[in-house]
Order: structure tokens, then sequence, then C-alpha cells
């Protein structure tokens, strides 16, 4: 995935099974868009885990996640200073995200990240 940014937001959590679909709907349709508009805000790419396995050392490994949050949305910013602005606050209360969707989030995380080197 190249990177059109040196930060990155990183956002994870799990959301209740029976507000799944509409967590995904929201997210997709307005939460992501309207961050979009945001200035620094470059690109989001959203995830989520997909149990696999793999062998390392000799070893077959199960990938399921082991408690961690299920979705990651990696949102590319120019600058940490973006999540502190006005337009950031503003757009992240928009919509159904904050009444109809993030009281089902649980197990959430944030983090920005300084991409040191990227190689393809």
């Amino acid at each position: 995935m190249p990177l059109s940014t040196n930060y990155l937001f990183v956002v994870t959590m799990d959301v209740a099974k029976d507000k799944e679909a509409l967590f995904n709907e929201v997210y997709d349709s307005e939460h992501v868009p309207l961050l979009l508009k945001v200035p620094g805000v470059k690109a989001v790419t959203r995830m989520k885990t997909e149990p696999a396995s793999f062998n390392i050392g000799g070893e077959h490994k199960l990938l399921d996640g082991g408690g961690l949050p299920t979705y990651v949305a990696i949102y590319e910013i120019e600058s940490p200073d973006v999540l502190s602005s006005n337009e950031w606050r503003e757009a992240a209360e928009k919509g159904r995200w904050p009444s109809q969707v993030r009281p089902y989030t649980t197990n959430r995380h944030h983090v920005v990240r300084k991409v040191i080197s990227a190689a393809s």
C-alpha cells in the first residue's frame, strides 16, 4: 500500500454484532467521506481481521487477532495537528456516527504513527 503522507492515524475497535451492518454502512457512506473533507486528510483505508495461519521457526501459528480489535481504520494525514483542528472535530461529530454507532463500539484505540521507512 503506497502511502501519500508521513503520518498515519490508526483507529481500532470492536462493534456489537447486532450493529455491525450499521457500523460498516455509516463508516463507509458518512464518516469516512466527512473526514476526507478535512484539510490534511489524504486517504482512509479500512480493514477487518481475517483469520489465517502461517509458519515461522518451524512452528505453525494461528492468526486470529487474539483479543485485538476486529476493525482498523488508517487515516493518512499530513500532520498530527490535523486531529486537533476544528474541521476534524466538527466532521467527527456529524451524521449518525456519534449517536447511532459510536455508543456500540468497544475496545477502541487511537495512535499516530510517523512513517520512518517505506519500500516496495
